[in-house]
């Protein structure tokens, strides 16, 4: 099938699939709400755009993931990223064994599992080598103890994929391995955590003694922080992705024209240097994307990315909240001709944190600055 066929039977089939009542949703939308439209893209086969087609992904280039993706941004789905999909699939396939292939690989394209991600920590944030949750081997276990923050939709999850100190004695990024642990196991306490727009998306969580099978380290002990690297890579590209930006900015676009801004020659300048902005994002994004679907390793460039679609998003929504004024301080919800909802405080407040989470941007200009332009630390 070529190009032109390809996107136009994705529109078709999104129209005809995806419930109208969740297009342009007030707040992100989590994978157990939306678990109806999660088993018809598996049964559809398009659950897994980034994996290659023997593991059951699309095998997708990464242009054409980029088209996939805009299809669905068009019908205003705003859906948290899958990230088992887009991180720890990845990972397995490339660090697995085949017993763990084999049984988690089929249950993450259908959503039979859902997964968390325990990697940062009270004290290590952007610091991630300084973590402190240990995992001591005892017999055929290994007994957990620690906590996770910011750990997105851990009252979801099922399992979670984590960090932990295998080797107190050792230097920071060689005392690290990689599990996988059951949610539901004796000893995890999940606590939720309320942000600014009154979604609580984010949760702690406490591991007491916690019990994790032995054969669920993935890789080798004590080598967990190549892996670490390696899914940092896929979260900074994830949260790097044009669609950050795109769906608050198509929701402005809607706004404004509602309003009457576009004929506006001040506004109008505003909106197009940020639609250029993304516009030369997607061409970005689909250079590092492309690096992932080879089974490379992304290199401390991937940092410029995750700034650039951050700031932008900033961008966006305080144009946003200038333009919708008292509706913004009121706090107020706004229904648009086409049904669409928009909550500018909430639009605002969700982009502060961009920012921040995935390593602060004043961390990644630091990378950059040391990896990329050779400045002295």
């Amino acid at each position: 099938m070529d190009e032109q066929a390809f996107r136009l039977e994705v529109r078709q089939w999104i129209k005809e699939n995806f419930p109208e009542e969740w297009r342009f949703p007030p707040h992100r939308l989590s994978l157990r709400q939306t678990e109806t439209w999660q088993r018809k893209l598996y049964e559809k086969g398009w659950s897994a755009p980034n994996w290659p087609k023997e593991y059951g992904g699309m095998g997708l280039t990464a242009y054409q993931q980029i088209s996939f993706q805009q299809a669905f941004d068009a019908h205003g789905i705003n859906i948290a990223p899958n990230m088992a999909v887009t991180m720890l699939g990845p990972l397995l396939i490339r660090y697995g064994t085949e017993a763990q292939k084999q049984y988690y690989l089929p249950r993450i394209l259908s959503g039979e599992i859902r997964w968390c991600q325990g990697y940062s920590e009270p004290g290590a944030g952007s610091d991630l080598a300084g973590l402190r949750t240990s995992a001591v081997l005892q017999g055929d276990h290994f007994i957990v103890n620690g906590q996770k923050i910011w750990t997105s939709y851990a009252h979801e999850a099922d399992m979670i994929f984590m960090l932990v100190r295998t080797d107190k004695e050792a230097k920071k990024q060689e005392g690290i391995s990689f599990l996988l642990g059951d949610m539901k196991a004796p000893g995890i306490t999940i606590r939720r955590i309320k942000n600014l727009t009154g979604s609580s998306e984010f949760c702690e969580v406490f591991f007491d003694n916690v019990k994790i099978p032995k054969e669920n380290i993935v890789g080798q002990l004590n080598q967990g922080w190549t892996m670490a690297k390696s899914l940092l890579g896929s979260e900074r590209i994830t949260i790097g992705s044009p669609r950050v930006a795109k769906y608050p900015l198509q929701l402005l676009g809607k706004l404004a024209k509602e309003r009457g801004l576009m004929e506006n020659p001040e506004f109008r300048a505003q909106y197009d240097a940020l639609r250029l902005d993304v516009a030369d994002l997607d061409a970005t994004f689909v250079r590092f994307a492309e690096v992932l679907r080879r089974g490379e390793e992304l290199g401390p460039e991937v940092s410029l990315l995750k700034i650039w679609i951050t700031e932008t998003y900033q961008r966006v929504t305080d144009l946003m909240i200038e333009i919708t004024g008292e509706a913004a301080v009121l706090d107020e919800m706004l229904v648009l001709a086409d049904g669409a909802q928009v909550h500018p405080a909430n639009h605002y407040f969700a982009s502060r944190p961009a920012s921040i989470y995935g390593g602060t941007n004043e961390i990644q200009r630091n990378i950059l600055a040391k990896a990329i332009l050779e400045l002295p630390g």
